[in-house]
């Protein structure tokens, strides 16, 4: 009876990689990113398609994912104080539960205006899950393997990119762009579901009482005054704000003289995705021999050089320079999401939210202003906007990340 009063007042070590629960955790995470992304990005593969219909400009058009990155970036504090009270899981699974609501009234929207309100109420409720996903590794994960962990999430979310362009792609050449979006709506509901049968039953969540939970004023300070934390927010700024812009414009591109490819082909080209879903993966494991700061540098490097190679005017050498991009972007985004939450000295999910509010504001922002460039100034400009961002946020991690 002691032996088992003292196991369960012991504190949480984390479940053990090779265990079946850190399994189910891991399948469950990448279920939970195919449902989160593939909503999230299905409509820019088929921003041309979306462009006629509703009779607006390009620019305009990318905003079905400014709008919408920009509701969860506003929703990510909000969802990690939900879950301080109700648990991680918990309000993961409510997060997708009403995003699935959202996403099925957006295919019935008849008005371009309505159409970007309901995906900013759908980006604010999917804001649920990259909120709270690393802040969920942490707590129920052994520390030794929460790297490797953090990057099979983010594998996951690369398929769930990929899987949302690929499938609304066919979908709206033969019927429409609403029967496009809902195909993927449906797919993500299946996802959701199995998160929800995979997820095991937390144990490393602990609810603070209210004398004992610092405020939020003072958790968010203490994250945002540290110079390292603040870097790492920006890595996700600038990278995501130039990783969006890339996706956003290069089917205009494509579609345009020289090229004058179809969607349905256009759409293959995120398959370039699966790039990232092994660098991803692949950029945690090195970390955990070489450290997270030589990992994320490089992974910047590839980045850059992935967008340069975009500049030429070959559709075989764009390919090439997309899956560059892609590897390079998404080993960055692994490291930098993974280490904000283990770096945290306070409000873990409210740190992990932080890094999400810059990541998703970077989509938005950067995402839209990349457009203004792409009309007015084409696609060279565009790709050196991109690889400036990335040249910035290297050296800033360089600079400030090289003292722990």
């Amino acid at each position: 009876m002691t032996d088992t009063l003292r196991a369960f007042s012991s504190p949480w070590a984390g479940h053990p990689k090779g265990s079946s629960e850190y399994r189910r955790i891991l399948y469950a995470l990448a279920c939970a990113g195919v449902a989160t992304f593939a909503q999230l990005y299905s409509p820019q593969g088929i921003l041309p398609e979306i462009s006629e219909s509703l009779d607006v400009t390009a620019d305009q058009s990318a905003l079905l994912i400014s709008v919408a990155t920009l509701g969860l970036a506003a929703a990510v504090l909000p969802w990690s104080i939900v879950a301080d009270r109700i648990g991680r899981l918990p309000a993961m699974r409510l997060s997708l539960i009403a995003a699935t609501t959202f996403g099925l009234a957006v295919t019935v929207c008849p008005n371009f205006t309505g159409v970007l309100v309901l995906r900013a109420l759908e980006g604010a409720a999917l804001g649920g899950l990259p909120a709270l996903a690393m802040t969920y590794l942490q707590e129920e994960i052994a520390p030794a393997h929460t790297a490797v962990a953090a990057g099979t999430y983010i594998s996951g979310t690369t398929i769930g990119g990929l899987s949302g362009r690929i499938v609304a792609a066919p979908f709206t050449q033969w019927l429409d762009w609403r029967w496009g979006v809902g195909s993927v709506v449906l797919l993500s509901a299946l996802a959701a579901t199995a998160f929800m049968l995979l997820a095991p039953t937390p144990r490393g969540f602990r609810r603070a009482r209210g004398e004992d939970r610092p405020s939020l004023v003072y958790v968010l300070w203490a994250n945002l005054r540290s110079p390292q934390m603040l870097v790492l927010y920006v890595q996700g700024f600038a990278l995501m704000g130039g990783f969006v812009t890339m996706y956003n414009y290069l089917s205009f591109r494509l579609q345009a003289p020289p090229f004058l490819l179809p969607s349905s082909l256009i759409a293959f080209l995120f398959l370039a995705y699966l790039a990232g879903t092994w660098s991803s993966r692949r950029a945690g494991t090195i970390a955990g021999t070489r450290g997270r700061l030589s990992v994320l540098l490089v992974s910047i490097a590839v980045m850059v050089a992935g967008v340069l190679i975009t500049l030429v005017d070959s559709l075989p050498v764009i390919i090439v320079g997309l899956v560059v991009l892609t590897i390079g972007f998404f080993g960055a985004h692994s490291i930098a999401s993974g280490w904000s939450a283990a770096r945290a000295r306070v409000g873990r999910a409210q740190a992990a939210s932080l890094y999400n509010l810059f990541y998703y504001a970077g989509s938005s922002v950067v995402g839209w202003a990349g457009g203004v460039v792409f009309i007015h100034a084409g696609w060279t400009a565009t790709a050196l906007l991109v690889a400036g961002l990335a040249v910035i946020a290297g050296g800033c991690a360089a600079t400030v990340l090289r003292s722990r």
